[in-house]
Parts: structure tokens; C-alpha cells; sequence
């Protein structure tokens, strides 16, 4: 019989929960492929908690609906025989976020990164909008053309820049392209009969060169960042460190599996309801203790990094809070608060 229970009570919050995490996952769109499959690390840590937790409140809020919950407390299936076979999908889920949120959504916040730089690397003169000033390259340099190309070349090209000892140089001319050079984390571009105009602001010292072509190299970004922001740091980088923020990043990699667990937990006796009463009764309530949980532990984080509360109570009251919450609860349902009086 308990057997049985149990692989109905497992099979129930399964397929909600797969099917809450499904249409969680939808929501994030319109980016890259690659982003979007990277990215979903960083959705996923936060999704799968509150996926979860929905998805025992709705499973169990039809069992209650349905009076199969009453029906199983009679035959004295207490608090022990629904966590049981929750557990089945709580401990794999608990430790998949744990994987996620210590290294896996680190590395792919990097990966999203170097796509990011490497885009700009790829980036071309056919990424400028014809007919509006545009900031090219790391060397801020500001383009204009009046068309680009299919082929990718500029017509009626402006460019300005600085140049090394403050000097400005303005370049004019009837088009450009772009070429690679012989260093890879350089390229060219090229500008065919156009004049140079370069010098010191506010001086008379200028030189005006005409040309029928002109190449001007520009770097390209770096795919590496030597200082990696600490969403972006390894876990044992970050145990290293004694900054603030560093710790604060680091309490709330922990947290968000040991949310997960608590979350869980809590979704036990906040599904509770009166049989018959709609299924969707309790979830207003459980969205808006998750919504305050999820606040709460940002604010702490913030807290941290600016020095606010202390890192040895850091993120650890929220969690604290939030079990003394649910064993008030499964107390007062259960009647182990009135076993404490006599």
C-alpha cells in the first residue's frame, strides 16, 4: 500500500513539475541560439526552485480537491509518506542546481561572454547604420557612411579618431572596406580617394595628406578578460577571496540549492486546502512566499556587498526564516504544537 502511495504521489508532482518547467523555459526568447542555450544555466537555477515548488503545491492541491489527500490520512499517511517519495525528485533536482549554480552557470556566463567578444571580433562595416554616426571598434572611433553595400563596403566615408600625443585625425572619403591583416587580433580599413586631415585641437599645426588608398589598422577586442566579474569566477576563485561581493557571490551559489530544499519542504504544508476547494487556491499565496523568499535573499546579498550586514550572517537569517516558517506550519497542521503543551 505504501508503495503504491508513494509512486502516485512521485508520479503526480513529476509530470507537474515537468510540465511548470517546460513552460518556465519558454519565456526567455529573442537572443541568439547559442545565448539562449547558455543562458539557460542561469534560468535554470531559479526555474527549477519555483518549478518545483509549484508543482508539489498543484499536485497536491488536486489531491486535496479531489479528497485523496483526506482519504490518505486516514489510513494514517502522515507528513513522512508525501516527503518520501518527493525526495525520488527532490534530491537528483537539489543536486543538478547545486552543479548548476556553483560551476555550471559560472562557465556559461563566460562562454555568453566570449560569444559576445567574439561577435564584436566578426563584426564588419555592414553592422554600421547607413546614415547615423556609429562608434567602430575598441578604439572608439566614430564612422559614417551615407550607404554600406551588400558586399559590405562603405560609400561617402567619414571617420575621426584619436591618435596618439591628444592628436585628432579626420578622414574623408569616396568609400571603405574591411580586410584582414597578417595579425589576427588586427585588421584594416581601407578607404579609396579621400583626404586626411590630422593635428592638434586648437593649434595650426595640421597636415592634410590626399590618397587614392588609405589603409588605417584597428585592434580587435580580446576574447579573454583578465579580471572576470565574480558572477562570472570559479567557486574556488571566489573561496579565495575576501571581498565583499566576492563572499556575497558565493553565499548565494549556496543558497539557491539550499532554497531549493527548503522550498520543497515548504510546498508540503502550504498546499494544504479543504476537499473540493479549486486547485489553484494556495498558489496565489505560494507565488507571493516564493516572490518575498527571492527578494529577501537579494537584498541580503546586496547587504553583504555593501558591508551593510555581516557575511557570518550574510544569507543564512532568510533561510533560517523561511524553515522556522514551515515548521510552524507542518506544527500546527499535524497538532505537534499542542503535544508541546501537555
Amino acid at each position: 500500500m505504501t508503495r503504491i502511495l508513494d509512486r502516485y504521489i512521485f508520479r503526480e508532482i513529476t509530470m507537474t513539475w515537468l510540465g511548470v518547467t517546460m513552460v518556465l523555459l519558454l519565456i526567455p526568447k529573442d537572443a541568439a541560439f547559442d545565448v539562449i542555450g547558455l543562458s539557460a544555466a542561469q534560468y535554470l537555477t531559479v526555474l527549477v526552485p519555483i518549478g518545483l515548488f509549484l508543482s508539489i503545491m498543484l499536485a497536491l492541491g488536486r489531491l486535496y480537491r479531489d479528497s485523496e489527500m483526506p482519504a490518505m490520512m486516514a489510513c494514517r499517511v502522515g507528513p513522512s509518506g508525501i516527503y518520501r517519495p518527493m525526495m525520488w525528485l527532490l534530491v537528483p533536482l537539489a543536486a543538478g542546481v547545486a552543479w548548476l549554480s556553483i560551476e555550471g552557470a559560472p562557465l556559461a556566463l563566460t562562454a555568453i561572454d566570449r560569444i559576445g567578444a567574439q561577435a564584436q571580433r566578426e563584426a564588419d562595416l555592414a553592422s554600421i547604420e547607413p546614415g547615423r554616426f556609429t562608434v567602430f571598434g575598441p578604439d572608439q572611433a566614430v564612422v559614417y557612411g551615407e550607404r554600406v553595400t551588400a558586399e559590405g563596403q562603405m560609400e561617402k566615408v567619414f571617420m575621426q579618431r584619436l591618435v596618439e600625443g591628444g592628436r585628432v585625425e579626420v578622414v574623408i572619403a569616396e568609400r571603405g572596406e574591411q580586410v584582414p591583416s597578417s595579425d589576427e587580433n588586427t585588421r584594416m580599413l581601407v578607404l579609396h580617394n579621400g583626404r586626411r586631415y590630422e593635428g592638434i585641437p586648437g593649434t595650426s599645426r595640421f597636415r592634410v595628406v590626399e590618397f587614392a588608398e588609405h589603409g588605417i589598422p584597428y585592434r580587435l577586442p580580446g576574447l579573454r578578460t583578465a579580471d572576470p566579474r565574480p558572477r562570472a569566477m570559479s567557486f574556488s576563485r571566489l573561496a579565495k577571496s575576501r571581498g565583499l561581493e566576492h563572499l556575497a557571490e558565493m553565499q548565494w551559489r549556496v543558497s539557491i540549492p539550499l532554497a531549493t530544499i527548503l522550498l520543497a519542504i515548504l510546498a508540503v504544508p502550504l498546499s494544504r486546502s479543504q476537499p473540493r476547494s479549486g486547485r489553484y487556491g494556495r498558489l496565489a499565496i505560494g507565488l507571493l512566499v516564493f516572490i518575498i523568499y527571492l527578494n529577501m535573499l537579494s537584498a541580503a546579498k546586496a547587504w553583504i556587498e555593501q558591508a551593510t550586514i555581516s557575511p557570518s550572517l550574510g544569507l543564512w537569517w532568510v533561510h533560517g526564516s523561511v524553515l522556522l516558517l514551515t515548521l510552524v506550519l507542518l506544527a500546527v497542521q499535524n497538532g505537534w504544537h499542542r503535544r508541546l503543551w501537555r
